[in-house]
């Protein structure tokens, strides 16, 4: 008797996937484009249906998810060029709430063109909201450790990035999100007024409805591509965006406090190298403390990238979002500047 209500168990489940559709939404991402959505088409058990919202690709993203949706009927290609900067200061929230109004099922799960997926993961993502324990849950993203950089691994947990799968994450990244359809129409969707920081705005509105489950075992493998500059550039964005939003200020404040015990420490150096160490030590923990664990079997050269990543963390952010807080010039992005041919 046991296992005949297993195996009705099973079929629950696997029935209530048929309950789930799976959104992004992309712009000129023909390089990463195949192997996000290959990941997805081979979720177990399948989505209802993948819906992808084209903003205008130039680069033949495009025309490959055409030729892709019409081998497979679960593939759901929406072409439509207002979810590009050309006309929508948040283009992916545009895209996202193009998918979803698109959507079929009650159940939505975000991902993102520029990640891989496990087998498990909408399982194990859309678990709780299927047996009705969960209105929004949240999975967190780790690196794809075979083609990660030194500057991927220094910078990863100042983006919320795990480096191992099996890492704890209460972050929230609309690479691995899932909720129902009744809670996003309760907050209004995704925010079309941002160009990032979207998902962190959306994550307040819902825990505002509710409170997230965060699972484990879910998380969207990244492959960021980073060099120190990209890594900072892409910090000063957020930053800027967090400031234009008014979100995320004590975060400023904390990181604005790092800076002037940087600068005391310096000028203390006259006298004594006490606050110096003082600060080495606060910097330390705050680069390591998160995952030392994993960050070690990086190697040594990571070990130091990251101390460096983590000193210009405070300087970055206080900046960034100061600048953010008096200036409304809109934020671009690669994607949006690809040209046909390049």
């Amino acid at each position: 008797m046991r296992g005949c209500r297993q195996d009705r168990n099973v079929d629950s489940y696997t029935a209530s996937m048929h309950s789930v559709s799976i959104v992004l939404t992309e712009l000129n991402e023909a390089q990463e484009i195949e192997r996000a959505v290959a990941s997805l088409l081979a979720q177990e058990p399948a989505a209802a249906e993948v819906v992808v919202v084209d903003g205008g690709s130039t680069d033949g993203t495009w025309e490959w998810l055409e030729a892709a949706a019409a081998r497979d009927s679960r593939l759901k290609a929406i072409r439509d060029e207002t979810c590009s900067l050309k006309f929508s200061a948040g283009p992916v929230s545009r895209g996202r709430n193009v998918a979803i109004q698109a959507a079929k099922s009650p159940i939505i799960a975000c991902a993102d063109a520029g990640c891989t997926y496990t087998p498990d993961w909408l399982r194990n993502l859309t678990g709780p909201i299927a047996r009705g324990e969960a209105e929004y849950a949240l999975g967190g993203s780790c690196l794809d450790a075979q083609e990660s950089t030194v500057w991927d691994v220094a910078s990863a947990p100042f983006f919320s990035i795990r480096l191992s799968p099996t890492a704890p994450t209460k972050s929230c990244t609309a690479r691995s999100m899932a909720f129902t359809r009744a809670l996003w129409e309760r907050i209004g969707g995704f925010p079309e007024d941002v160009l990032v920081g979207e998902d962190t705005l959306f994550d307040i509105a819902a825990r505002r409805q509710t409170r997230p489950a965060f699972i484990a075992n879910a998380k969207a493998h990244y492959r960021p591509g980073n060099s120190f500059g990209s890594a900072s550039h892409q910090m000063a964005r957020y930053a800027v965006s967090d400031g234009q939003s008014g979100v995320r200020w004590s975060r400023m404040f904390r990181n604005a406090a790092r800076c002037g015990l940087e600068v005391l420490a310096l000028a203390s150096l006259r006298w004594t190298a006490v606050p110096l160490l003082v600060v080495l030590a606060i910097e330390g923990w705050y680069a390591y403390h998160r995952d030392w664990q994993h960050l070690r079997r990086f190697g040594t050269q990571a070990v130091l990238a990251r101390l460096v990543f983590s000193i210009s963390v405070p300087w970055v952010v206080a900046v960034n979002q100061i600048r953010g807080r008096f200036s409304r010039k809109p934020l671009t992005n690669r994607q949006n500047t690809v040209v046909r041919g390049a």
